[in-house]
């Protein structure tokens, strides 16, 4: 791994997009065995379903009243916004619930609950797309120019990131896993250390999401790398000022930390620097790549949620995790 951060692609990256597991994660006497108290998530249907909102939220063909109301009128009547969405099995209907989800991220009115039931549905159509390599080529498509290109991405990223899982591991991480900053106040470092690194902010956000799902894993990693942007100890003594845990002083000393390894000029040098691993570097970069094209692509990645491969499936580890 990289001489800066720990080996944090490994270990965090892979819970990433694709919910992998970490090939030699943390075990802990603290971390909860899998004994049934935490079932695999609603996505791989091994659970009661949640509701499906996703199908009420693109209007059929034939209805011309409903295909004329913008999306935040026709999401005005549903509920159940906590709901961990349901991802269709049919290449139709992933259609609809990709663009939709996509569109729904980048729509300024959408904000709040529904915002991050987008995020998450986002989330877990390209872990299906993943899953599911029948369904890719009628998915893609069928995709719609205006969101095409970011999904191209984002499947692209996800495939890099799915190379990690594959250990499976029978014991939960001993994590926490905590509520983010507020989605604008996050921003708000990003550019405050794009300002004084020149480090753009989307990358900063892109590796935010990589290593801890925007901060919402709060641990360590195999290796001794803590915080929301998963520093060494050494290397927070070298780059860091304040507190390692701390999302503002994190994101900053992410900027110092890739100017030092060559960023602006050289972003691939400076990636690597911060993890040894091309699938991470690539990762990082498209996922950049996709808010830099579209600064509101950042607020789905916002909802992305926290999800562990183990020997019993994969398992959703939400905001509270571990339960007292």
């Amino acid at each position: 791994m990289g001489k800066g951060l720990g080996a944090v692609g490994i270990i965090l990256a892979c819970l990433l997009v694709a919910g992998c597991a970490a090939p030699t994660t943390q075990r802990s006497e603290d971390a909860p065995d899998l004994t049934g108290d935490l079932a695999p998530s609603a996505f791989d249907g091994t659970s009661a379903p949640a509701p499906a909102l996703m199908a009420s939220l693109t209007p059929p063909a034939a209805d011309p009243v409903a295909r004329s109301m913008s999306l935040p009128d026709r999401l005005a009547d549903l509920r159940r916004w906590d709901a961990t969405p349901v991802v269709a099995n049919d290449a139709s209907a992933l259609v609809d619930q990709l663009v939709t989800a996509e569109r729904a991220v980048r729509d300024p009115l959408i904000t709040g609950d529904q915002l991050a039931y987008m995020g998450h549905a986002q989330q877990l159509v390209y872990r299906r797309l993943i899953e599911r390599p029948a369904l890719r080529d009628a998915v893609f498509a069928a995709i719609p120019s205006d969101v095409r290109a970011a999904a191209d991405l984002n499947f692209a990223a996800s495939a890099d990131l799915w190379m990690f899982g594959q250990v499976r591991v029978t014991r939960l991480p001993a994590w926490r896993i905590v509520q983010p900053p507020p989605i604008d106040e996050l921003l708000g470092y990003y550019h405050e250390a794009e300002k004084q690194f020149d480090v753009p902010w989307y990358y900063l956000a892109a590796i935010n999401l990589v290593e801890t799902r925007m901060g919402r894993i709060r641990g360590d990693s195999y290796a001794g790398a803590r915080g929301p942007m998963q520093f060494m100890p050494a290397t927070w003594d070298a780059y860091g000022k304040g507190d390692i845990n701390d999302p503002h002083d994190a994101i900053l000393a992410a900027g110092r930390y890739l100017r030092a390894a060559g960023a602006p000029k050289n972003m691939d040098r400076a990636i690597w620097a911060y993890n040894h691993d091309n699938d991470y570097v690539d990762a990082v970069k498209k996922y950049a790549e996709v808010m830099r094209a579209d600064p509101n692509a950042y607020r789905g990645f916002y909802g992305w949620q926290v999800y562990y491969q183990t020997a019993s499936g994969i398992v959703h580890l939400p905001i509270g995790y571990p339960k007292p």
